[in-house]
C-alpha cells in the first residue's frame, strides 16, 4: 500500500523536473500587444513618443469619446492588438481625429497661450464627454437652468 504514494511522488516529482527543464531551454515568448517605436505614419505625435506616452493618449482618446482601438485603427475587436495596421489610414475618423487634435493644439496654444501639456485647457473630453459626437447643447439636467445674462 505504501507502494503507491511513493511512485506519485516520484512521478511528480520527475515531471516538475521535466517541466522546468523545458521552460528552460524554449525561448522567451514574442509578442507585440502594441505598435512598438519606431511607429509608423505619425503625423501628429512627435516622432520620438515613448510607448508609455502614446498609450496614454489613446486610453484618454478611448475614454473621451466613449470608444475602442477599432473605431479609428483597423484591426478586428477580439483580436491582439499585434495583429492592428495602427499606421493605416484607412477609416477616416482617424483623420478627423488628426484634424480635431490640430484644432485643439491649436486653441490651446494660440488662445490659451499653453505652452506645457499637462496645463492643457482644450481637451477631447471637453467636448465630448464619452460620446463620439461632441456636445452642441448642455446636457438634459441643466437645459432647464436659466442662463445667465450677459452683462451690458
Amino acid at each position: 500500500m505504501t507502494r503507491l504514494p511513493t511512485l506519485l511522488l516520484i512521478a511528480s516529482a520527475s515531471l516538475l523536473g521535466l517541466s522546468v527543464a523545458t521552460a528552460q531551454t524554449l525561448p522567451p515568448p514574442t509578442f507585440a500587444p502594441f505598435a512598438v517605436p519606431p511607429y509608423k505614419n505619425l503625423k501628429i505625435f512627435p516622432k520620438d513618443v515613448t510607448r508609455a506616452q502614446l498609450l496614454q493618449n489613446m486610453k484618454f482618446f478611448s475614454q473621451s469619446l466613449g470608444v475602442r482601438c477599432t473605431y479609428c485603427h483597423v484591426g478586428e475587436e477580439g483580436k491582439p492588438l499585434s495583429t492592428f495596421d495602427f499606421a493605416s489610414d484607412a477609416k477616416d475618423k482617424k483623420q478627423i481625429a488628426r484634424k480635431m487634435l490640430a484644432m485643439a493644439h491649436r486653441i490651446n496654444s494660440e488662445d490659451f497661450s499653453v505652452t506645457d501639456s499637462s496645463k492643457l485647457k482644450v481637451t477631447c473630453f471637453t467636448c465630448h464627454r464619452g460620446s463620439t459626437h461632441p456636445l452642441a447643447a448642455p446636457p438634459a439636467e441643466d437645459a432647464a437652468a436659466e442662463p445667465a445674462k450677459p452683462r451690458t
